[in-house]
């Protein structure tokens, strides 16, 4: 590991209250990617909004504090740490996330000794993350799959923050995976052979309706939230959650890649692929003006960009049994994957899958997947 030896001042560690603090928050990753090829910008317009508490409804329900650390007048890492806002949900449980540094274990020090005392006040005693701010958004920290460019709303980290959160002893508390598909292949005989077959009675595939778009999106929410709620560190939609999803989500959508299976009139199950917006963004520097605008609609509706990321899939519980059920995940991958290959798209991620979500891992699998990058999401026991 290379080591940036420290110039023996102590960082100072600020918290973050102010939009111009917020801005240098912002940027900072980007100064300690410079030299990673594979590293985007995010734009800066997106990340404020994400961040701020008046505009993500996530701040409604966690209460959220970020720090930059800065040392002779230079930015050289930030941190945040969250906690759910009612004390009897929290269990003694915290999380950290939006962890970015210099390769100096005095930075890492100070970030994560800040971060826990916030933690530790808050009554937490078991720690984890990174969680940028939740498991319904970044997951995780990369630990493989440097050598690509992360697709829309992944994270991509640098070698070395790893090794320094294991350092503060921190350590694995489980693994997600992203998968990417080829879809220009074609699919394994064993699938072809199973999606020729005749659909169940009162089973309907059908794509999104943007006649009907709240009542599909609040559909979405309702699946979602059935079908993961056995998930590990599972965190239900709220109503809130589900007013901005489909507002932030509508001006990307493509209605023909969004497709639920509805049994006997009742949703049962959906998937959502969007475009991978990360390919558009290269070179804009995270910022939309004076011409952003123009060059990532360019990029999005004439010039087109080839990759995309199903972030969204999920098929309730009481449909997730006998034929039927196996059937349900392959006629929503498989219309997605239809519809995405005449609009041009060649590669299409879907993450984040748990490590031990065996029917998620064998369904990708079977398709031809490959799990191309790993995230982990590391622990920690707070000493009192």
């Amino acid at each position: 590991m290379n080591e940036t030896r420290s110039n023996g001042l102590a960082p100072e560690i600020l918290p973050v209250d102010s939009p111009a603090l917020m801005l240098r928050f912002i940027r900072l990753p980007t100064r300690l990617h410079a030299n990673d090829p594979n590293w985007i910008t995010p734009l800066e317009m997106e990340r404020q909004e994400a961040f701020s508490a008046t505009k993500n409804p996530l701040f409604q329900h966690t209460e959220v504090q970020f720090w930059l650390a800065v040392r002779a007048g230079r930015d050289v890492g930030r941190i945040s740490a969250q906690v759910l806002r009612d004390p009897a949900q929290r269990n003694g449980n915290g999380r950290f996330g939006l962890i970015a540094a210099e390769d100096d274990p005095a930075v890492f020090g100070a970030l994560f000794e800040t971060a826990e005392a916030w933690l530790r006040q808050r009554g937490v005693h078991e720690v984890l993350g990174p969680l940028n701010l939740s498991t319904n958004e970044e997951t995780g920290l990369l630990i493989k799959g440097f050598d690509t460019p992360p697709m829309l709303l992944m994270g991509h980290d640098l070698p070395y923050v790893g090794p320094r959160l294991e350092a503060l002893g921190y350590s694995k508390a489980k693994d997600v995976f992203a998968y990417l598909s080829d879809i220009t292949k074609p699919l394994p005989k064993s699938i072809d052979t199973l999606l020729r077959r005749d659909l169940p009675k009162g089973y309907k595939l059908r794509p999104l309706n943007f006649k009907q778009y709240e009542r599909d999106i609040e559909s979405i929410t309702a699946i979602f939230n059935d079908a993961w709620s056995g998930n590990w560190q599972f965190e239900p939609l709220t109503q809130a959650d589900t007013a901005h999803m489909a507002k932030a989500m509508k001006p990307i959508l493509n209605e023909r890649l969004v497709w639920f299976v509805d049994v006997n009139g009742e949703p049962a199950g959906f998937g959502v692929c969007l475009p991978n917006i990360n390919e558009a963004l290269t070179g804009l520097n995270g910022k939309l003006l004076p011409f952003g605008w123009a060059k990532l609609l360019w990029r999005l509706k004439v010039s087109g960009v080839r990759t995309a990321r199903v972030p969204l899939m999920g098929v309730k519980r009481e449909f997730a049994h006998g034929f039927g059920g196996a059937l349900l995940p392959f006629l929503i991958i498989d219309a997605m994957r239809n519809e995405a290959l005449k609009i041009g798209y060649r590669s299409v991620e879907l993450s984040w899958i748990l490590e031990d979500n065996l029917p998620m891992n064998r369904i990708n699998q079977s398709l031809g997947s490959i799990a191309y990058k790993t995230y982990r999401v590391y622990g920690k026991t707070l000493a009192p």
